[in-house]
């Protein structure tokens, strides 16, 4: 059987409005897969032995096929468009985006794409060099496979006794893709062949001066002989310059080191063990993923989403709540340092006459954006108090707490006459129904105040930490009492008042620890709810088609929670379906933003958000100060043992395994090799570990 990749067809949509005609499709066909979730399971990829994935392509059944795949640098970002068709040709499109070179907007473009004018060039297959052999010229088009391991490598077939083998990368430090050409001999004679470069300018003007897109390839062009199992390589770039920078200076061998070492770093910390390979090298992709998208800006370093549309540019959601805290248990400087900037430019602008906090800084942090409050106080509240209990830093802890007490304070200053936060919307920007008080920001606000009460215990703020305890206490009510009903028939969570379908955020709760509504609202998750691509928005009936839509991040979300409230089996269940899906089925090998919209890119915070699954769900790593950490380990009966190896606690790696002893789980914590923690416990149960 033939699989296509039908979901990569459809092009990006507006961001508030959904075709109806779509729409229906989208419903008719989770309504199908839903009835045969494991048919949606079909893989193409294989896992190797080299840390990476390998799509060996077999004619009889994978394909036709398309996918696509982001990957960054801090100063460009490549997503490449490739498919392989029916006669195996394999074709390759390249968007690169140079997100620091702002562009003029043009006349037939809307006034909003300001915002998203990026230098970018998209190039063809068209667009490069020629190898000749003799009279013929040699066409790379068929291929045997393609590998993806932070790199994309694609093996193409013999031709005339030489093999070309593609490898694309991005620059970690400068503005350019590498496409790496490598020729190998496979024959037992030495084969002569020259080679036709290419060598493309295009300018264009922007607000920095004149922007030079170059793509050209370098290497020797004289005839050469290539002797049996004998290799030549030569990069092809694609780059960008601007007004008097030299193009001289882009240099494969240097980007393939930055890129390989940063591979090797990120591989080698925050290491997930477990017996399932899956889970592990999806944790490890992952990393690579939330940990790549940063780029300099004038605000410093700034960890971005990516996407094809957002760059040099932070968010509330995106930066603040979900990257931000997982980044000090990794320990990559790059990501921290561009964690602390976001929240640092946050800080630089609690509003002075009590208006909403901006949701999001753009355009190199120049364009605050403030035209809707989306609950972006309890947001930033929950993140930046996460964040800083992670980093375990007093002096940063003492820096930003400004930033969480005013954020506490807005959203206990704008309450309803319930108790409930008020916002106009949540991070879905309006895309669907909110009411005036959703259960996202008075749930993120439970979390701030949580969290916030040990940082301020821990800055000597004993009065606020009291007062925070009965507002804990106030909402906690809040949520069962307003929020708490019955929706189609499961005694869960209403999102706003007069909400009458199920939500994709009635997981947040769970999340936060409450427990009261727990059976039901994993229930209508994991149930009502579910889909082969994780959790729908909302509950489709045919009156609201136009909402057949997910986005990951409530599904990443509603897997850390289902592990935290102790719902292991469930969990893992849904959580295998969901990575193998992400990792060896049609659209890999990241969690991605959202469907239709954008098409599922791969945008980095949910990479980040997948990895605190096992962090924060499995592990049930909780700073309770700025020098203890709890953990709540979580095993699945069939599992003898998992490890978390190099995660970062107080700033200094340490070793967390846990292994199954009879009906007790063995918790052992090293640091520097030396036993800090033995303990045996209950599933469950947790352990303080003393830093």
């Amino acid at each position: 059987m033939n699989r296509t990749n039908h979901l990569s067809g459809i092009n990006l949509l507006s961001k508030y409005f959904l075709p109806i005609l779509i729409c229906t499709f989208l419903f008719a066909s989770f309504t199908l897969k839903a009835q045969n979730i494991d048919s949606s399971l079909e893989s193409y990829w294989d896992i190797t032995d080299r840390h990476s994935i390998l799509w060996q392509i077999n004619p009889s059944d994978s394909i036709p096929h398309q996918d696509n795949i982001e990957m960054s640098g801090k100063n460009v970002s490549a997503i490449l468009y490739y498919e392989v068709d029916e006669a195996q040709n394999f074709r390759i499109r390249k968007d690169i985006i140079f997100p620091q070179l702002r562009t003029f907007n043009k006349t037939n473009e809307p006034d909003w794409k300001k915002y998203r004018a990026y230098f970018r060039r998209t190039v063809e297959n068209d667009l490069a060099p020629s190898i000749n052999v003799g009279q013929k010229t040699i066409v790379p088009s068929k291929v045997d496979s393609v590998e993806i391991a932070g790199m994309l490598k694609v093996y193409f077939q013999p031709v005339m006794g030489l093999q070309i083998t593609k490898t694309f990368y991005p620059s970690m430090d400068d503005r350019y893709l590498v496409e790496e050409w490598t020729i190998h001999n496979t024959s037992d004679s030495e084969i002569p062949f020259s080679i036709s470069h290419v060598n493309h300018q295009q300018a264009e003007l922007g607000y920095k001066g004149t922007y030079r897109f170059h793509a050209f390839s370098k290497g020797q062009a004289s005839a050469r002989l290539l002797a049996a199992n004998e290799s030549y390589t030569f990069p092809m770039y694609y780059g960008a310059t601007m007004n008097e920078e030299k193009a001289g200076t882009f240099d494969y061998k240097n980007a393939w080191k930055s890129r390989t070492d940063y591979l090797h770093k990120i591989r080698s910390q925050l290491i997930l063990n477990t017996p399932d390979e899956v889970y592990n090298l999806l944790f490890y992709f992952a990393k690579i993923r939330a940990a790549e998208s940063i780029f300099n800006s004038s605000m410093g370093l700034v960890h971005s989403p990516g996407g094809g549309n957002y760059y040099v540019g932070i968010w509330a959601n995106d930066q603040i709540e979900y990257s931000g805290p997982f980044f000090p248990y990794l320990g990559y400087q790059n990501a921290n340092t561009a964690a602390y900037n976001a929240y640092k430019k946050f800080l630089q602008n609690i509003p002075k006459d009590g208006g909403h906090i901006p949701y999001a800084f753009e355009v190199d942090g120049n364009f605050p954006m403030e035209h809707l409050d989306r609950g972006d106080a309890a947001m930033t509240a929950y993140g930046t108090a996460q964040y800083v209990l992670a980093l375990g830093d007093k002096k940063i802890a003492k820096e930003l707490w400004p930033l969480i007490e005013w954020c506490l304070d807005y959203c206990h200053e704008h309450r309803n006459a319930q108790g409930a936060i008020l916002s106009e919307s949540d991070e879905m920007e309006g895309r669907i129904e909110t009411g005036d008080a959703n259960l996202s920001t008075s749930s993120l606000y439970y979390g701030g105040l949580k969290n916030s009460i040990r940082i301020a215990n821990e800055l000597g703020k004993k009065d606020l930490a009291a007062q925070y305890k009965i507002r804990l206490k106030e909402m906690h009510q809040v949520i069962e009492n307003y929020f708490g009903a019955e929706v189609q028939g499961l005694q869960t969570y209403k999102y706003f008042e007069e909400n009458k379908l199920l939500r994709h955020w009635i997981c947040l709760p769970l999340v936060m620890g409450i427990t009261e509504r727990k059976d039901a609202t994993l229930t209508a998750l994991f149930e009502k709810l579910w889909t082969p691509n994780g959790i729908l928005v909302e509950y489709v009936t045919k009156e609201n088609a136009e909402n057949a839509i997910f986005w990951d991040r409530a599904t990443l979300y509603a897997l850390r929670g289902a592990m935290r409230v102790g719902a292991l089996e469930t969990a893992f269940e849904k959580l295998t379906k969901y990575s193998t899906k992400r990792l060896l089925g049609d659209h890999v090998p990241y969690p991605i933003e959202a469907y239709p919209e954008n098409n599922m890119k791969h945008l980095s915070a949910e990479s980040a958000l997948y990895c605190r699954i096992f962090t924060e769900g499995m592990f049930g790593l909780e700073p309770l100060s700025f020098s203890k950490v709890a953990i709540s380990p979580k095993l699945p009966d069939s599992w003898k043992y998992a490890e978390l190896k190099q995660v970062y606690l107080g700033n200094a790696p340490v070793d967390i395994s846990c292994e199954r002893m009879g009906k007790q789980l063995r918790i052992t914590a090293k640091k520097e090799g030396k036993v800090i923690l033995q303990k045996d416990i209950s599933p469950g149960q947790r352990v303080e570990l003393a830093l």
